[in-house]
């Protein structure tokens, strides 16, 4: 479907929910006015706005990723039609920014959110070049003073030239990541850094991955596809669709250099190889797409229009009479240039993505909204009409039946309750299972680092030998095997346990384990060459047992350089472990969850159809199915409860987050390495460095146990409170309606026929709408993604 097409379904569809709406409020003011509870109506109408209100405000997140000096901001500006996003030598993209699609006539503005506070700060406003040298300015401070101000994310509202014209997306946003060269930045919260790139790949509508031409098999952007796509290869695959290769920098090819389309085959191979089966790659030219754009909205700089005619003009140029060759002003080759950079076909294809998934599935779920209010409201006619047809004693019969079923319809309900309460559990041990093995791994781990240190040290004389009390040496843990959770599950849950990809096998989901050449030993051995080869101070004294476990310097100095060299290379691979095994936690828990609400919703379903069928047969009267819904505009992911608990954690503990937060900070796993001053040497003792380390470990598995337990509660609790609400409004509904009915039978049965008359014209007007919708739905099927 076109994104015109796209427009006008989403045109329709907010039309008749909007005529729907007044309609409805006519008819609650009628009731109201004759002193009817019209409390029914009402609640129709809650969710007739909850659904319009979705509508508008339904975000489409694009998140952009790329290794540093790929091109990343220039591209990114290219979309957003304007020189804003800086782009220097250094890795500019310090956290998380957020471009928002800025209605017209408003002031572009930069705000900044900080952890524990929930108002945004406001960094610049006004024109693209003041909000560049701000946001610029700003994030040199972020990186100088080791993001003391704990910044989170950025948020920056401006125009996006790209779907300017489309209200239907004006909750477009397009997600600016940090790169894997800012994972490995010295003295930054690397983790943030990961964890948001993690995060778009699981949270994010369209993902584009920024590669340079000249160097996308460098080590960086090796990195990068190994750790964002490789280890998560099953998982892409699977949403192979929403993913984009963007290979950037075509422009700069020479004569020289290999043709641009080897390269996309070799970048197609290299993916595949990955895991990812038909990887889509398109190449651009993002610096000569916003020179364009720039030139064609008249905002481009004299040094920018210089660029332009100094890198792009020249292939524009043509050949008069006499041979000499005329370049174009930059203005009439502008709109050539921009459709040759590739810029409007990325723009597209993403728009296209949004459109045929997240777009159709928002549509769809309104749409089911609009339809399920039109048709509730078509059953409280029929019910009124119905009701006026009755011998009043025969009403009041059929009102006390439906009250004593309609308590045992609750009945059901809590029963239901009972066993979503048994599948929260089932949740709450895989998460709970994934988090202790993922520290057992690591603990493991980080003593097989220390033990390798103490091997080292034992092999430099025949005289040396290791103290009996000497921890043995550990081996590498290669693999933790979490097969035994079904042992751990009740019945109910064993087999969404095994539908899971690897589910029998999920030891692989949470291996810990240390890249190639990173080692402590030999972080150690450059940093301290004599001390880790040789002991001088046990040579020196061979009547005592030497404790190759304890590292003896003559300066406290050293000794604390010492610890913090064990703590710089501990603590990032740890908090690297982690972040992969809440990945893995998450995106799988995020499948078992969406198995429960199919449970919840086929049970609750199933009483409400039964309800629905005693009501009909009792009333003679044929009532629609109440389809029990799950929109996805209310289905909040487990990332966006994680990062709201984490919040409230962080405010609830303000004085001490730097000491106790959740995992989600660069010294949580930091220790104070003991050293002991014995004479005039300093003794570093390794055994105690493990065994606090290993309490680090355990405090953060508890803080982390609590999160996750909470968050599934959380969500458990509100997908069955979901739809425990839906049917027991619609028992209420009923109750209401027939409550009122009777009581209006009572004071007005002479104006019976005028009543009945006027409910009859209710219903012929209700009918256009319900045509209306039936010919939007089918509009709709049309163009149902597969």
């Amino acid at each position: 479907m076109s994104s015109e097409q796209f427009q006008a379904t989403y045109e329709s569809i907010h039309s008749t929910g909007t005529r729907l709406l007044q309609y409805l409020r006519e008819i609650e003011e009628g009731r109201r006015s004759e002193g009817n509870n019209s409390e029914g109506l009402h609640s129709i109408e809650d969710e007739l706005n909850k659904a319009l209100e979705a509508l508008q405000a339904q975000k489409y997140q694009v998140a952009v990723i790329a290794a540093m000096k790929a091109g990343k901001s220039t591209f990114l500006n290219a979309m957003i039609g304007a020189d804003i996003l800086a782009s220097e030598s250094e890795a500019c993209t310090v956290c998380r920014t957020d471009v928002r699609l800025l209605e017209a006539g408003q002031v572009p503005n930069l705000l900044e959110y900080r952890q524990g506070q929930r108002k945004p700060i406001l960094i610049a406003k006004g024109d693209s070049g003041k909000i560049r040298q701000d946001f610029l300015n700003r994030t040199r401070e972020i990186r100088e003073n080791n993001n003391s101000d704990n910044t989170t994310r950025f948020e920056l509202w401006h125009p996006i030239e790209a779907i300017s014209k489309y209200s239907s997306l004006a909750g477009f946003t397009l997600v600016d990541t940090p790169g894997p060269n800012e994972w490995q930045s010295t003295g930054f919260n690397t983790v943030a850094l990961k964890q948001t790139a993690l995060e778009a790949l699981r949270t994010c509508n369209a993902i584009l991955f920024v590669l340079d031409y000249s160097s996308f098999k460098d080590n960086t952007n090796s990195e990068l596809l190994q750790d964002l796509i490789k280890q998560r290869g099953e998982f892409l695959a699977e949403n192979t669709g929403k993913i984009y290769f963007i290979l950037n920098k075509v422009d700069r090819k020479s004569e020289r250099d290999r043709e641009i389309a080897d390269v996309i085959e070799d970048l197609k191979k290299t993916l595949i190889s990955f895991g990812i089966p038909e990887p889509n790659v398109y190449p651009v030219s993002a610096w000569q797409g916003l020179l364009a754009k720039l030139i064609q909205q008249s905002t481009a700089a004299e040094s920018q229009l210089k660029d332009f005619k100094r890198f792009f003009s020249a292939k524009y140029a043509t050949e008069n009479e006499e041979g000499d060759l005329v370049t174009p002003a930059p203005r009439k080759i502008a709109p050539q240039a921009l459709k040759d950079s590739g810029i409007p076909t990325v723009e597209d294809t993403v728009i296209q993505t949004i459109i045929r998934n997240s777009g159709w599935n928002l549509l769809n779920d309104v749409l089911a909204s609009i339809d399920k209010a039109a048709k509730a409201t078509e059953d409280s006619l029929k019910l009124q009409i119905k009701g006026w047809e009755l011998e009043i004693n025969s009403l009041k019969i059929k009102v006390e039946e439906y009250r004593i079923r309609s308590e045992s319809t609750q009945k059901k309900v809590q029963a239901v309750r009972k066993s979503v309460m048994e599948q929260e559990q089932i949740l709450t041990n895989w998460f709970s299972q994934g988090i202790s093995l993922f520290a057992e791994g690591a603990k493991r781990q980080i003593q097989y680092e220390i033990d390798r240190i103490a091997q080292s040290r034992t092999g430099g004389s025949a005289i040396q030998k290791v103290q009996e009390s000497s921890q043995p040496l550990a081996q590498p843990l290669i693999d933790v095997d979490l097969g035994r959770i079904g042992g751990l599950v009740s019945d109910i849950g064993g087999s969404i346990i095994e539908s899971l990809p690897g589910g029998k096998s999920l030891g692989k989901a949470f291996r810990v384990s240390v890249k190639a050449g990173a080692s402590l030993l030999d972080t150690m051995k450059n940093s301290f060459p004599k001390i880790i080869e040789i002991d001088d101070f046990g040579k020196d004294n061979q009547s005592k047992v030497f404790d190759p476990y304890k590292l003896r310097v003559e300066t406290k100095e050293e000794a604390q350089q010492i610890g913090r060299t064990i703590n710089e290379f501990c603590a990032p691979h740890i908090q690297n472990w982690w972040l992969d095994t809440q990945d893995q936690l998450v995106r799988q828990g995020t499948l078992i969850r969406e198995q429960l609400v199919q449970k919840i919703q086929t049970d609750i379903q199933q009483i409400s159809n039964e309800l629905s069928s005693h009501i009909g047969e009792s009333l003679e009267v044929e009532l629609n199915i109440n389809p029990i819904q799950f929109p996805g505009f209310e289905f909040q992911g487990i990332d966006a409860q994680i990062q709201y608990q984490q919040e409230v954690y962080t405010r609830s503990r303000k004085e001490s987050k730097r000491q106790s937060r959740c995992c989600n900070s660069d010294k949580v796993y930091d220790v104070d390495v003991p050293f002991e001053e014995k004479r005039s040497i300093f003794e570093v003792d390794l055994h105690e460095t493990a065994r606090l380390i290993t309490q680090k470990i355990d405090e953060q598995v508890s803080l982390n146990l609590g999160l996750l337990q909470r968050v599934i509660e959380k969500q458990v609790s509100a997908d069955f409170s979901n739809a425990e609400k839906q049917i027991n409004n619609y028992i209420k509904r009923f109750q209401d309606e027939l409550d009122g009915l009777l009581r209006k039978r009572e004071m007005k049965e002479a104006e019976g026929e005028q009543i009945r008359a006027k409910l009859e014209a209710q219903k012929v007007a209700l009918n256009e709408y319900l045509s209306d919708l039936t010919s939007i739905r089918e509009a709709l099927n049309t163009w149902k993604p597969m």
